[in-house]
């Protein structure tokens, strides 16, 4: 398998199954940290949320910025300072993977198609070694947004202090005005689906104009097909693999998972379907390690041989050792 066949897999996947998202991430002293494996499956509600950042009507604060892109790389820039009473989009990168790359990507492309509104809009990385994240954000410019200014906070993966910003999230945006706080979105695992029309919709709420298709955004990987009038519905993958492969999940959690996608596999033709094509690409792909703990890809590996063989309506019925 190429290189390319393993990105085109790898972004298939992101559409076919999406991850779960967080509510808002923020750490004053008040605000209990939320590991990424108490967060509950999507549908559930959380017994906490998730802060990252200065929350709603909360002040901002100086953000220095090293510009990484542009002609004005490896200069200081503030962004905050720099908008002054204009909106602010700023996206903070605390973890890069294909997932917070394309949402960066899409919202910040359509940030930048908001000059009608003034919108400023900064990308901003965080990581403890700085030159190789300087280095890495060059290397990955083809899949970021021209002339968004982009670059490395100073102040090392956790940012600066007075931002109060989490690093178990994998983003955090936050929109302001002036001085304060409009809208702040934490993700932990983004989904363009499921989280992409908040933030948007708390954007124009702000700036105006009307929600965009996400079809229509510049970016935007190709949506799953539609399933066609008076059809059965597809089954939803999303609901029955996400909690499986979440990162951190404790083992439990992950069997008493595994075991509902095997029931609905023994009882639905379709899921099993799904569940063949979908293990046997994640395995097939050389990434199982990027899906969940050491449990979940026992399961994935599991399906792909008992339902990715050409007779793979035989219910499963072993476990993993």
């Amino acid at each position: 398998m190429t290189a390319s066949s393993v990105s085109l897999i790898r972004m298939a996947l992101l559409v076919l199954i999406p991850t779960i998202t967080c509510a808002q991430d923020t750490l004053p002293a008040t605000r209990p940290a939320v590991s990424p494996s108490d967060e509950k499956p999507a549908g559930q509600n959380s017994d906490q949320e998730i802060f990252s950042g200065p929350q709603p009507n909360e002040k901002t604060a100086p953000l220095p910025v090293r510009l990484a892109l542009g002609t004005k790389a490896g200069t200081d820039f503030d962004p905050v300072t720099a908008a002054a009473d204009k909106p602010l989009l700023l996206i903070f990168v605390h973890d890069v993977n294909r997932q917070s790359i394309s949402m960066t990507r899409v919202l910040s492309g359509y940030a930048a198609s908001r000059a009608d509104a003034e919108l400023q809009t900064c990308v901003v990385f965080l990581a403890d070694d700085l030159p190789a994240m300087d280095a890495r954000i060059r290397s990955m410019q083809h899949a970021l947004t021209p002339d968004v200014p982009t670059g490395v906070s100073p102040d090392g993966r956790e940012g600066p202090g007075t931002w109060g910003l989490n690093r178990s999230v994998t983003l955090t945006i936050v929109l302001s005005r002036g001085d304060k706080v409009i809208a702040n979105h934490a993700l932990i695992q983004p989904s363009l689906q499921a989280d992409l029309p908040r933030i948007l919709k708390s954007l124009v709420a702000e700036i105006g104009g009307d929600v965009p298709a996400l079809e229509k955004l510049p970016g935007m990987p190709q949506m799953a097909a539609r399933t066609a009038p008076g059809s059965n519905p597809a089954p939803d993958m999303r609901a029955l693999l996400t909690p499986v492969i979440r990162r951190n999940a404790p083992e439990k959690d992950v069997r008493k998972a595994a075991e509902r996608v095997e029931n609905a596999a023994q009882s639905d033709p379709a899921v099993r379907a799904e569940l063949a094509r979908i293990s046997t690409t994640i395995v097939n792909s050389g990434k199982l390690s990027d899906y969940g703990t050491s449990t979940a890809q026992e399961y994935l590996r599991k399906w792909a041989r008992l339902y990715g063989a050409p007779a793979n309506n035989k219910p499963a019925t072993d476990s993993p050792k």
